[in-house]
């Protein structure tokens, strides 16, 4: 090889100046841009319609996250098809810290459980960012049913066996897993009977239609306090601040049916480490603001703001917990 084609395979000492300077430049540049996370507007997306509780939710906690992220935090409702649009939406945007969704535990660790096609995955797609409520469940009879402990409830569930009705928003549910879940430790069967949401199984159980839920405590709160339904026990930890006379499944002698609802915020996965940590410890001190505890107990939910961390070893508890309920109840998986 002569000397001009040696030569032609050397990188001039100027150029090579210039090469390593704009490596340089773009490495800079790529840790300035997570050192300044945010930089622009924050989306978190809700599955479900607006007005409705998990929406609430996010609206509180956003608008006063942004005003220390320093960016808008924008909310867009993409409801539908038991949230799993809104997933997966969420699950193919850009890993970049930006898009957010948050979810309720039926689009977590139920529908993983409940459908064939799922086109996403909770553990592979999503990077957990924070636990942002927990959400008090309850069971309440209609007050003709002569029940007013859960021992009671079980006694009377074997008495009538596969005819005592309990109410649920629809099949795989968390109303109807919990129901699945209570007679399955009590070695107990009742009659579920699925509705097409929340509200008209309450307006059933109001007129008798059915004659037990295990629901959310914001939705019949108003109609324990009116007395037109029984609060027979919450199945939370402990007992609810706006419920105190009600007693606890484990005061009950039944721990092992604790369970609750909860909203969570989560990225897709591949996300930032550092955007994910800001966006939680902005969630931690969110929730722990009094205005916004008052927001979130008129909604019977608690701020919980656990580190990414926490949240992902309890989602993966909550798919172990609910695995179990639907493969022994039998609940077929949808298409």
């Amino acid at each position: 090889m002569d000397d001009s084609a040696k030569s032609g395979c050397r990188i001039p000492g100027a150029a090579m100046l210039a090469v390593f300077g704009l490596v340089g430049g773009l490495s800079t540049g790529a840790v300035q841009a997570q050192a300044d996370f945010p930089n622009r507007p924050v989306r978190i997306v809700v599955p479900q319609a607006a007005g409705a509780s998990l929406d609430i939710a996010a609206r509180t906690v956003g608008q006063r996250m942004q005003e220390t992220l320093g960016q808008p935090v924008v909310i867009e409702n993409r409801p539908g098809a038991n949230a799993i649009i809104g997933m997966e939406f969420v699950a193919k945007a850009k890993a970049d810290g930006y898009t957010l969704v948050m979810a309720p535990p039926s689009a977590v660790a139920i529908n993983p459980l409940v459908f064939k096609q799922l086109p996403y995955d909770t553990l592979r797609d999503f990077a957990p960012v924070s636990q942002v409520t927990g959400i008090t469940f309850v069971v309440v009879v209609n007050p003709s049913l002569p029940v007013t402990s859960l021992k009671d409830l079980a006694a009377l569930a074997r008495k009538r066996p596969g005819e005592l009705p309990y109410g649920s928003a629809g099949v795989a549910n968390m109303n109807h897993l919990s129901g699945e879940l209570f007679s399955q430790l009590n070695g107990v069967t009742m009659l579920h009977v699925p509705y097409k949401g929340e509200t008209p199984a309450v307006n059933d159980l109001l007129s008798g239609g059915n004659a037990v839920m295990f629901t959310t405590l914001p939705s019949v709160l108003p109609f324990i306090r009116a007395g037109k339904l029984r609060a027979v026990a919450v199945m939370g930890p402990q007992r609810s601040a706006v419920l105190p006379d009600a007693p606890t499944a484990t005061e009950a002698g039944m721990a092992d049916i604790t369970t609750s609802g909860w909203t969570g915020l989560l990225a897709p996965a591949g996300s930032p480490g550092d955007a994910i940590q800001r966006l939680y410890k902005e969630v931690a001190r969110v929730v722990r603001l009094p205005e916004v505890g008052e927001m979130l107990a008129k909604l019977g939910a608690d701020p919980v703001g656990s580190t990414p961390e926490q949240f992902t070893a309890f989602i993966k508890a909550e798919i172990a917990k609910w695995t179990k309920v639907v493969r022994t109840s039998g609940v077929e998986l949808k298409p």
